[in-house]
Formats: structure tokens, sequence, C-alpha cells
């Protein structure tokens, strides 16, 4: 299942960073930090079950803001403590009225943030900041061992995602330590941290790679290298020879389009996937259902309580949000896969009213032109303007997991 979570926080680009609500690699189980003001505590969601349930797992204090969780695939909750510059991590879980806690260790580091779960479900990792250059730290395979550095990289990154389903290629976002444009670069896990180049659009333009789905090849991309100083939502496939494309559909005024879910297992039919995004305004955030062989961006309302940017896809293209209220405090609403505005709206089904399909932007209103072969239109890059490279310049051209 592919799926991540976001929360309100802008980046330099318009996007919003990833924290949160966090789902585990296989779905079953999701964590964050529940509660209000200085009474913060873990809690874990069950997920894979008849119904969604949350057990709390709180310590004996509460837990700052900046604590960040984690669940694995067995259950277990990762939870990371920052303590006089130096990051505590201890592993999580509940025995019958307590909390038990496994400590696993410390990573000295002035910010570290963790990836998003590792495909394998077990290993952890998380990006050390450093003056000049960017540490990748395995927190823990699962097995309760102590922190490990595994790569250092040259420059800041930031972001984080998986290209592949063994847990070896990751790819981040990249700012050169003397400054200049940010690259997606793929990390190669088995070879110390070797890197190469994913993303090199324009020579002058911010790449960056939200979201990646191994079974396909679809990636998600944000780039302003259609419009110089303004980022745009575009869509490439791993090991393509076309460009990548930038929709019309998915350029709102006045609003800020993130996705944060691919539907998995559609192998070798990117164009197919259905990719969920949230959509902040000031109206507030909203949910939108897209396809890359689509033309419109499918507007629904949120369920209440909606833990924005939260949400996986099944392979049999059933959307779940996370969502709790009083009443419900652990909440699962389902979008059942639909190809028409009708079918959608009708297929949404939280536990309360069925939100109605917002109207549509006035960005997707109109009718957006083809190109060859049907596939949806990217933006046309007038004269004057570099036109954006083909993902196959790239050196990982046709490499996916073991390259």
């Amino acid at each position: 299942m592919t799926a991540c979570a976001i929360e309100t926080t802008a980046e330099d680009d318009g996007a919003v960073s990833r924290a949160g609500f966090t789902i585990a690699a296989n779905g079953a189980y999701a964590a964050r930090l529940a509660g209000e003001g200085e009474a913060l505590f873990p809690e874990r969601w069950t997920l894979d079950g008849p119904e969604p349930y949350a057990v709390p797992l709180p310590a004996a204090q509460p837990e700052e803001p900046d604590a960040q969780v984690l669940p694995l695939v067995d259950g277990r909750v990762l939870i990371g403590r920052r303590a006089a510059g130096r990051y505590v991590f201890s592993l999580l879980y509940p025995t019958g009225p307590r909390t038990g806690e496994l400590p696993v260790g410390t990573v000295e580091s002035a910010s570290l943030r963790l990836l998003p779960p590792s495909p394998d479900g077990a290993c952890v990792y998380g990006l050390g900041a450093g003056e000049h250059s960017t540490g990748v730290w395995l927190v823990t395979d699962g097995s309760g061992g102590g922190p490990e550095h595994v790569a250092e990289i040259a420059g800041h990154c930031t972001g984080g995602a998986w290209l592949d389903r063994t847990g070896r290629m990751l790819a981040v976002d990249r700012r050169p330590a003397g400054g200049g444009p940010v690259k997606a670069v793929a990390v190669d896990l088995e070879r110390g941290g070797e890197v190469t180049p994913l993303l090199q659009i324009t020579d002058g333009s911010d790449d960056r790679l939200l979201l990646a789905d191994p079974d396909s090849g679809l990636l998600l991309i944000r780039s302003d290298a259609p419009s110089p100083g303004h980022h745009r939502l575009g869509w490439g496939v791993l090991g393509s020879t076309l460009p990548v494309r930038f929709p019309e559909c998915l350029r709102l005024p006045d609003a800020a389009v993130t996705p944060f879910a691919v539907q998995p297992g559609q192998t070798l039919t990117p164009e197919a996937c259905a990719v969920a995004l949230r959509i902040d305004a000031a109206a507030g955030s909203w949910v939108g259902v897209w396809r890359p062989a689509g033309r419109r961006l499918h507007q629904l309302a949120a369920p209440e309580g909606w833990l924005a940017g939260a949400g996986l896809w099944t392979p049999g293209g059933v959307l779940r949000l996370p969502y709790t209220t009083r009443a419900v405090p652990c909440g699962l609403a389902r979008v059942a896969e639909a190809r028409g505005p009708e079918a959608m709206a009708a297929a949404f089904r939280p536990a309360g009213p069925a939100p109605e399909e917002r109207p549509p932007h006035p960005a997707t209103q109109s009718a957006q032109p083809e190109r060859a072969g049907g596939e949806p239109s990217g933006h046309v890059v007038t004269p004057g303007v570099c036109k954006p490279v083909p993902l196959q310049q790239a050196p990982l051209t046709g490499r996916t997991a073991r390259g």
C-alpha cells in the first residue's frame, strides 16, 4: 500500500511537509501523537480489521510536540524524543494496562527527521541534517539494535520516497551545500549511499520528488521548470522515454495541491494509478482524486475530522481516509474507485452523512488538450523556456530494485 501523512507546515515551494499520522508499510497499523496541549501521548491505530480501533501508548510523562512516531508492521511503534542535542529512540507496545518500552539507542544530531516507512516494514530510517551534508541513519531494523549511520550525502536533503520494494533505493531532494536548485537524487543504501541523479528537468529548476509507486514506476513531482518561480505538480514514470508532464487540471489558483497516496498493484500501468491529493486553500482542506490517464481532478469534501493529508489506497481501488471526532474517535471513511464524479460522490461512505463532490475549481472546468496516444496534456513549453528533460536521461533509467 502506498501512503504517507502530511501536515500543514509550508515548505519553500508551497507544498506541505510530512508528519502527523503515519501508516505502516503494509497498511495494517498507523500511529500519531494524540491528546491536546501538554497532555500528548502516542496512539496506535489498527486498520486491517473489520473496524479500526485505537490503543493509547502513554509513557510515564507526556510527550513533547516534536516527538516523532512511526508504526512497524508487527504493531510496535517507534518513538523519537529530542533531548539536549540528540534523539532518543524506543519501541513502544501495549502490555495490558501499561505501555512496554524497549530502548533502541540515540543519534547525536541537532535535527533528525524520520523517513516514510521502509517497504520491508521493519527498518526505519532518518535524515540527520549537518552543516554541509546530511546523514542517513538506520534507526532500527526491528530487532532492537541501536542506530547505525549508513550514508552521508553532500548538501541539505529533504523529502524522502522509496523507489523499490526492497528498501534499497531511496530518493531525497538535495540542495547543494553552496546553494543552488533542489534536485531529487537516488541513494543506493547497499552501496554505501552511492548517489545518482534522478530528476534533471532543467539545469536551473527545482525538481522535487513527492511520491513514488514502486509497482508502476509512477512518480509525482513538483517543479518550477514549466514556469520559473512558480512550482507545478507533474508526473513521470521511472525509466520512461517521455518527459515529465504537468497537467493543467492539477494547477489550482490560490490552493496548494499535494499528493499523499497512490493506488498500489498497478504493475506496468502507471497511467491507470489513482492518486489521492490534499487540497489546501483559505476555505480549508479537502480531497482530490486524479489519474494520469484522465483529464479531470475530482474534488470531494473531506469527512468531518479528517486527519488531513493522511490516507491509503487498497490495490482494489478503495481510498481509506482516517478521521476522528468526539462521536467517532477512530474512524475510516472509504472512497470506492469510480470513473465519474456522480459515481465517486455516491461511493464516498464515511461514518456519517456522505459529503457531496465539491464544485470543480475554475482551473478544471475547461477541457484540456491531449497528446498523441491519448495521454493527458503536460505544460506546453514556449520558446525561450527550456524543454523538460526526459526521465531516460537520468542514470537510473531502467534501474529499479537491484539496478
